[in-house]
């Protein structure tokens, strides 16, 4: 399998994963110029932005390290983008949130990193 079905099989496994734990999804692998989020949903009255890592074992490290702060940046430019073509109020409560696959265990990171930039 190569890197793009590998992951779009884990990211539908975090679908699931968040959908059993009250995450209603709005989008999934949401793109635009400056790149992609993985999923966005619904939680607890905040619009969230999910990023996927996936790792077989650990010996790459662990998935959540894997989102620096490059990573961070280019998703909330792409959150940005989101909430302006969809409308969302500038004062609408977000997160960022990580969803780390490794191996059979799934580990969910709430609130994993705060907005970087300028909203509009």
């Amino acid at each position: 399998m190569n890197k793009r079905t590998v992951g779009t099989r884990f990211e539908e496994k975090a679908v699931i994963y968040l959908q059993n734990n009250q995450v209603i999804i709005r989008e999934q692998n949401f793109r635009c110029r400056s790149g992609e989020i993985d999923i966005i949903g619904i939680h607890e009255g905040y619009l969230v932005f999910f990023e996927v890592k996936y790792r077989k074992n650990l010996r790459a490290g662990y998935p959540e390290e894997a989102v620096g702060i490059i990573k961070q940046q280019h998703i909330c430019r792409v959150a940005d983008y989101y909430r302006l073509v969809h409308k969302i109020a500038a004062d609408f409560p977000i997160r960022y949130d990580v969803i780390a696959i490794a191996g059979e265990k799934t580990t969910w990171y709430r609130n994993a990193f705060n907005h970087t930039g300028n909203f509009w």
